[in-house]
């Protein structure tokens, strides 16, 4: 900016900048850019836009109108250190400044530079002294051992009220269950691995070593597979997952998964408490479902078991009718036979019929007998409609005989091709074979004209009599779409 001041222009390319600078101003050009890319705003003068010829500023800027030195008498440090501010300063306040006694001047921080990686930023142990934990390692000794002193005096006071009082076996016996007490107290060891120490060298010393899992210290599969189940002391750690609470909470996992692969927002580690009241309202509806189900099949078959049974006098009862069988088996004489019923109504008539639906069989069709009809909801008509019936069946068959006595022999074959398919032609229809002549002139001579309309004549004589030769005429020269042989008529 400071060369492009200095350079010389023309008329031409002063008044183009002076364009351009109002463009700017009135934001229909983009801003100019200074050396850091950032923008310069368009309404700054001239003379402050403009820098200097002595710093030879290649392109526009305004860093010769910031504060580019750095002083250090404003940081107001107030202990002499130069690497923090009076305001962040940890020391006392002085009454009278650094800067003026210049006495005991603190030095400036050193302040470190770590590069550290992804895991070294996560450390949550970062900058931990290890040597200071042996502080905590000492106060826990030292009250660990407060306590067992406490402990012993206590159970010195007890040993020595209980001799008073009682004799020498029970003396023995309470001394054994307090020794055990210290040891317990005293002994820091977690309970589960006891346990698990115990369990371990009890069945290796009756199975014989066993076989353990990955895991150390552990036994899945039942050791003594072929003892008695009621002898057995330890069947396995895989025992306590298919029983107890543990089969619950495995249920309720499955529930949860099933639950959240048909749609609903259910997530056993994210709200155990949702999931597990869903699972306690499903059960509740799974046994109301099954208690509704059960009632309507008893109330639609019965219970037997429910059901009071028949007295020994019924069960057992003898009688002295006589009954004869034969060989096979069969009653002879004694007791009817009884008829099976039939579900439907027996003995019911309906609309004035004297006989029941299906007394009556013709024709692959049931009917009834008084009227012989084959409609089920009809009303009877009695013998009148029998008669009726008949009369109309020989009506019928006397027609179709007459129609089969009235019937002409078969045409011949020029009568068939001088008659259309489809159309009603008198019988006794006879063509000229002159007037077909000119007919299929005429023909041609229509289709030649549809064919080109420009060339036909405005008055023309037309007659409107359609005779059978022109009909013929038509007929043979239409041209079927659908026929494959119509380009071979032609």
């Amino acid at each position: 900016m400071a060369t492009a001041s200095m350079a010389f222009k023309s008329r031409e390319d002063h008044r183009k900048q002076l364009e351009l600078e109002e463009a700017r101003k009135a934001g229909l050009a983009p801003a100019e850019l200074d050396e850091d890319g950032k923008e310069i705003n368009p309404h700054i003068p001239q003379y402050m836009s403009s820098a200097p010829w002595y710093l030879n500023a290649e392109r526009p800027s305004l860093k010769h109108q910031r504060k580019w030195k750095s002083d250090p008498n404003y940081t107001k440090a107030c202990c002499g250190a130069m690497t923090h501010d009076s305001k962040s300063c940890m020391d006392r306040p002085r009454k009278v400044g650094a800067k003026y006694t210049n006495m005991h001047i603190a030095p400036d921080e050193k302040v470190e530079t770590f590069e550290l990686d992804y895991d070294g930023k996560r450390d949550r142990w970062n900058g931990y002294d290890p040597s200071t934990y042996s502080r905590v390692i000492e106060r826990f000794e030292a009250i660990d051992e407060a306590r067992r002193k406490y402990l012993k005096e206590q159970q010195l006071k007890k040993l020595e009220e209980k001799n008073n009082n009682q004799n020498g076996e029970d003396e023995a016996s309470e001394e054994e269950d307090d020794e055990d007490d210290l040891k317990v107290d005293e002994a820091k060891v977690d309970e589960s691995k006891q346990m698990d120490f115990a369990k371990v060298e009890k069945r290796v010393r009756t199975t014989g070593g066993g076989s353990t899992g990955t895991v150390r210290h552990s036994m899945r599969e039942d050791p003594l597979p072929d003892s008695d189940p009621n002898e057995k002391f330890y069947v396995g750690d895989n025992q306590y997952r298919v029983s107890g609470q543990a089969l619950e909470f495995k249920q309720l996992n499955i529930h949860a998964w099933e639950a959240f692969e048909k749609g609903q927002d259910v997530h056993m580690q994210a709200a155990p408490s949702q999931a597990e009241l869903l699972y306690k309202n499903f059960k509740i509806n799974k046994e109301k479902l099954k208690s509704e189900m059960k009632e309507t099949v008893m109330e639609k078959y019965g219970n037997a078991a429910s059901e009071e049974q028949l007295p020994k006098e019924l069960l057992l009862g003898q009688s002295e009718r006589e009954i004869e069988y034969d060989r096979a088996g069969r009653i002879i004489k004694g007791q009817e036979i009884a008829l099976p019923k039939s579900k439907y109504e027996e003995d019911v008539y309906i609309n004035n019929h004297t006989s029941v639906w299906g007394s009556w069989w013709k024709d692959h069709q049931w009917g009834y007998r008084c009227c012989r009809q084959t409609i089920r909801n009809s009303y009877c008509t009695g013998s009148a409609g029998i008669e009726a019936a008949e009369e109309a069946t020989e009506l019928m068959k006397a027609n179709l005989a007459r129609k089969e006595a009235t019937e002409d022999k078969p045409k011949s074959i020029q009568e068939k091709q001088l008659a259309s398919w489809g159309t009603e032609i008198p019988e006794d229809l006879v063509l000229d074979e002159k007037l077909l002549a000119e007919a299929l002139k005429k023909e041609d001579e229509r289709k030649r004209e549809e064919r080109d309309e420009r060339k036909r004549k405005y008055n023309v004589k037309w007659n409107d009599e359609v005779t059978a030769e022109d009909m013929e005429a038509y007929r043979m020269k239409k041209v079927h779409h659908d026929d494959p042989m119509k380009d071979l008529l032609h």
